[in-house]
């Protein structure tokens, strides 16, 4: 009894330090023999081990079964990637940015472009980013360019620069933006202004130019820019001489502008029934009603159609004049052309006869113009009529 009892701790002993030293999974193929009678006595000592969870990143070949696919956009631009071969340059580019119909896509184009190396933008990538920025309507990516043109990213050109101030003037808040563009041309050697650019420049300051109060403010400017516009050696055309005209016209500098229209021959250009009808209608309103007058009847002998304000504002000028009888000339002139004065236009003429005693000339004035004006309301019409026997019964 003791001998046995001696060999089952030493049996133990000895398994229970193999099973401590050597791995699970050498014990599990382990060469190793186990006596066939310790089996039969100690069960629980020989039950295999339950097996270890596997690794799934280990035995898995496909980790993530389920990968994003993406999106056309992306396929689009790693296809232009591919297309653009090492040693690309900005025509390449262009082309690239052009054929795209996204302009979020064109301006990743952009951007990807500008960081590889041995590559830099020059103006024909960035007129054509601006381009494509302003037509997809993407004006916060279009005013960043802008930004980065004027910083220096890329050598200027003409008409980089005109789109810049084309986009500029278009917009509210980057009127000043324009003229700093303006301003970076002038000091360059290449890049000079064009007559282009000093169209629009002009056009610019004209929407300044819908209130009095304000428009003397803007005037300066505009006397500057013509200034600087014959200093370069630009020639005007009718159009741009037009809104010079416009601008001292409605300042009341009617002077500066007939000395402008006197030059417009010196530049080959021809007036134009804006230019008389800026001229008539400033003249009038100065009180020069006369000169006015004069103008007016030298267009109409050049075949030429002033507009309807210009119309009404010599009409309400000659009727406060007393000149009845050329108020009523112009009044049938508007007439045959397809215009028609307002009401106050025709109250200014009516009325103003009726105080000066000509009451009778007046009514038969009224039943004229009804028979003439195809466009005259039966309101207007008695509006009129009732104003007439009221002024003649004071």
């Amino acid at each position: 009894m003791g001998r046995a009892t001696i060999h089952r701790s030493v049996t133990t002993a000895i398994r229970t330090t193999l099973f401590s030293y050597l791995p699970i999974r050498s014990l599990c193929s382990s060469s190793i023999h186990i006596p066939t009678t310790t089996t039969t006595h100690h069960p629980e000592i020989l039950a295999p081990p339950p097996p270890l969870p596997r690794n799934p990143t280990t035995h898995n070949p496909n980790p993530n079964p389920h990968p994003r696919t993406r999106t056309p956009l992306e396929r689009q631009f790693e296809t232009w990637l591919d297309k653009l071969k090492p040693g690309f340059g900005p025509p390449d580019v262009v082309e690239a940015l052009r054929a795209q119909s996204d302009p979020d896509l064109a301006l990743d184009i952009f951007r990807w472009t500008a960081q590889q190396r041995g590559y830099k933008h020059d103006h024909t990538t960035y007129l054509t980013t601006i381009q494509v920025s302003i037509y997809g309507k993407r004006y916060r990516h279009a005013e960043i360019l802008v930004e980065e043109v004027l910083a220096g990213a890329c050598p200027g050109s003409v008409p980089l620069y005109n789109s810049m101030i084309k986009f500029c003037c278009g917009r509210k808040f980057l009127f000043s933006r324009a003229f700093d563009v303006y301003k970076k041309m002038l000091k360059s050697d290449d890049c000079k202004p064009s007559l282009e650019t000093y169209a629009m420049l002009f056009n610019s300051l004209l929407r300044k130019f819908n209130k009095v109060n304000v428009c003397y403010v803007y005037l300066h400017s505009v006397r500057l820019l013509t200034k600087q516009m014959k200093a370069s050696g630009v020639i005007p055309d009718t159009f741009v001489l037009n809104m010079i005209i416009k601008a001292f016209s409605k300042c009341l500098e009617v002077d500066e502008a007939i000395r402008v229209f006197r030059e417009m021959g010196l530049y080959g250009c021809e007036p134009n029934a804006y230019t008389y009808s800026y001229i008539t209608k400033g003249l009038c309103e100065r009180g020069r009603v006369n000169q006015g007058m004069w103008y007016y009847k030298e267009m109409r002998e050049k075949g030429l159609v002033a507009n309807a304000s210009t119309y009404m504002v010599l009409i309400c000028s000659l009727s406060m004049e007393r000149r009845f009888g050329d108020a009523t000339d112009v009044v049938f002139d508007m007439l045959k052309n397809a215009m028609a004065p307002d009401l106050l236009t025709y109250r200014t003429l009516l009325e103003g006869m009726c105080r000066e005693g000509r009451g009778d000339d007046a009514f038969e004035l009224l039943e004229e113009l009804k028979r003439r004006d195809s466009l005259m309301s039966q309101n207007t019409y008695k509006t009129l009529l009732n104003g007439l026997h009221f002024v003649s019964r004071e």
